[in-house]
């Protein structure tokens, strides 16, 4: 496929850092532009919880959001924390495709 490909921003707990991982690879073989978070911050990427930096992070995955025709959540074992929650009411109410990794 050549064209316009379908952006994805996907969204979860960043202790699924293996499950990113994963679903990225996955998506974008399949011929989507994936966007992913930046960092880990439940999987050890300990910046994030810097003064201001979760905050900084949390917005601007919200702008990931809007760069995206929809979000992908990873949320293995049904879970869904209320940072990913948010993302989710966030796309919704912004018109944008909400597909999962295990159904809720």
């Amino acid at each position: 496929m050549v064209g316009k490909y379908p952006v994805i921003t996907l969204c979860g707990s960043t202790r699924f850092k293996e499950q990113f991982l994963e679903v990225q690879k996955r998506l974008t073989l399949a011929g989507n532009i994936v966007i992913s978070v930046g960092l880990f911050g439940h999987s050890g990427d300990d910046e994030v919880w810097t003064e201001g930096t979760k905050e900084m992070l949390d917005d601007m995955h919200k702008r990931k959001i809007d760069m995206a025709d929809g979000i992908y959540v990873i949320n293995p074992g049904g879970y869904i924390g209320a940072s990913n929650r948010s993302e989710i009411e966030y796309a919704k109410a912004h018109g944008k495709e909400v597909k999962y990794m295990e159904t809720p």
